[in-house]
């Protein structure tokens, strides 16, 4: 090994590209979840279940959901969820608080300056359940959301577009014909995947249906229940409200309410089922990118496989001396495996070294960026890797060292 650097440096090199590749594999497995938990609790927490809008289907399960995306991502806009399902279900015992809205996209203007921005509509109590928290002025009380008054709150970012250095309380910004008098303004909150918190104006959800859209329903409800290990009960009395409003059958059987049906025209989802259902998708990712991994990690063992059967070409006559002289089949056999595993966990240990360096540079890079990346390499990481490389180590050496030690010794001394 060490007369043949070059040949010992790039069969190592074959096991530490794998190796390191298992391990940013596995860390920025864990830093996209700890990410998508992170965006996901940013809404509010795990004591929190949300209803939107769905499309009904005959299907049901994935099936029904996956029609309903489509259908919606093409226009189609359910319209039977409304302020009155909301309050309904804010009567259940074990919730305490919640919101619902609506979302639009329109141009907002100050004097001169203009943008096309997303307008959120949503009841008084959004400032009381979500995370957002205003920075100066005050949100909406529930008596101007009735009455349909014409204020605004607006994101940080859309202030600095619209207003610059200017103190925006008390101006008017308009949004189609109706003007909108400024009351508040959010702390900095930064985006959750594409959504951006920090540019969006809010409205009340009553003055933003009937003063710009000319609608009676909303697009989503958050509900906060008091008793989190009850959330699930909680979700289940919300569906068959909603289901007794919207004139739906219920379903029969075991699984009764507990699950959204594919003629629902509504989808109640906890945060905590939200998490578990982004962690296995996460996790399947994951696999999916270990497996190709490992398609590295065989090209790197059938370079070891190469070069043994080479040291074990170039190496007949001293196979055939050592035979000579004693040695027996074990010890031949010994000999060549070791060198095998050997490279195999040198090959190993760099590449754990250069996949936790890079997974880290990953997890600054992403943290640098604004997102909520943690930097982890889960133990099972290495005990996969060094398993990995021990593994091939002694399956792909195996066959040149079996031919080394089956080796006659006279005949390896001919060549010799």
């Amino acid at each position: 090994m060490r007369t043949n650097k070059v040949r010992t440096g790039l069969t190592v090199l074959g096991m530490v590209i794998g190796i390191a590749s298992v391990i940013i594999v596995y860390s920025a497995g864990e830093g996209i979840n700890s990410l998508i938990v992170g965006e996901i609790e940013s809404f509010g927490g795990t004591d929190l279940f949300e209803t939107e809008i769905k499309v009904p289907s005959l299907r049901s399960g994935s099936a029904s959901e996956t029609q309903s995306a489509a259908a919606l991502v093409q226009g189609v806009m359910p319209t039977t969820l409304n302020l009155e399902d909301y309050e309904d279900i804010l009567k259940l015992s074990n919730v305490k608080n919640g919101y619902a809205g609506i979302m639009d996209q329109e141009i907002v203007s100050y004097e001169n300056e203009a943008k096309r921005v997303m307008v959120l509509g949503q009841t008084s109590s959004y400032i009381e359940v979500d995370k957002s928290e205003i920075d100066y002025g005050n949100f909406w009380t529930e008596a101007e959301d009735k009455s349909l008054s014409q204020v605004a709150v607006l994101g940080v970012d859309i202030k600095e577009d619209l207003f610059g250095d200017l103190d925006p309380i008390g101006k008017y910004i308009k949004i189609r014909k109706s003007k909108f008098r400024v009351i508040g303004v959010l702390k900095k909150r930064g985006a959750m995947m594409t959504f951006d918190f920090d540019n969006i104006v809010y409205l009340p959800v009553r003055t933003l249906q009937k003063r710009v859209m000319g609608i009676s329903h909303v697009q989503y409800m958050m509900h906060q229940v008091i008793d989190e290990k009850l959330i699930d009960d909680t979700a289940e009395e919300a569906r068959y409200i909603l289901r007794e409003n919207h004139d739906l059958e219920h379903p029969e059987g075991p699984s009764k309410g507990v699950f959204d049906t594919g003629k629902d025209d509504f989808r109640v989802a906890t945060m905590i089922e939200t998490m578990e259902i982004m962690e296995t998708v996460t996790g399947a990712i994951t696999l999916l990118l270990l497996a190709i991994v490992a398609i590295s990690l065989i090209v790197g063992g059938v370079g070891i496989l190469n070069i043994m059967y080479v040291v074990v070409t170039e190496r007949t006559g001293e196979i055939g001396l050592r035979k000579a002289v004693g040695a027996k089949y074990k010890d031949i056999m010994g000999q060549f495996l070791i060198e095998s595993v050997l490279i195999t966990i040198i090959g190993g240990v760099v590449g754990i070294i250069i996949g936790v360096g890079i997974s880290f540079l990953i997890s600054f890079g992403a943290s640098s960026a604004g997102l909520n990346w943690k930097f982890v390499v889960p133990t099972e990481s290495f005990v996969v890797a060094l398993g990995f490389s021990s593994f091939f180590g002694i399956a792909f050496g195996l066959y040149p060292a079996r031919k080394a030690a089956r080796l006659n010794p006279i005949e390896a001394l001919r060549k010799e």
